[in-house]
């Protein structure tokens, strides 16, 4: 019993260290909005530029759900993973 006890301890204090500044949301503000995507157009795909953390001044390609503006601030959870690039000019699920 002690053993699995400390085991859990050591393994709280593992995961603890393992904790980046990457998994604290960091601000970035929207610079650009590119176009719209998904199945029924309700992703919006932004580029902004991150303002604070390891990647800051980095720019990036994010999708965001909901409503978004030029200069709003988004609090990103990750910087390292951009999204793709639209490739066909869909407006909200219509082919044109």
């Amino acid at each position: 019993m002690a053993s699995k006890e400390k085991d859990q301890q050591q393994n709280q204090q593992q995961a603890k260290k393992r904790m980046t500044i990457s998994e604290e949301a960091v601000p970035a503000v929207v610079e650009e909005i590119l176009g719209r995507t998904g199945f029924r157009g309700e992703i919006t795909q932004v580029k902004t530029r991150v303002l604070e953390g390891r990647n800051k001044g980095r720019s990036m390609r994010r999708n965001v759900k909901g409503p978004i503006r030029i200069k709003d601030i988004l609090m990103l959870r990750e910087t390292e993973i951009e999204a793709r690039r639209i490739r066909s000019k869909v407006t909200k699920g219509v082919y044109t």
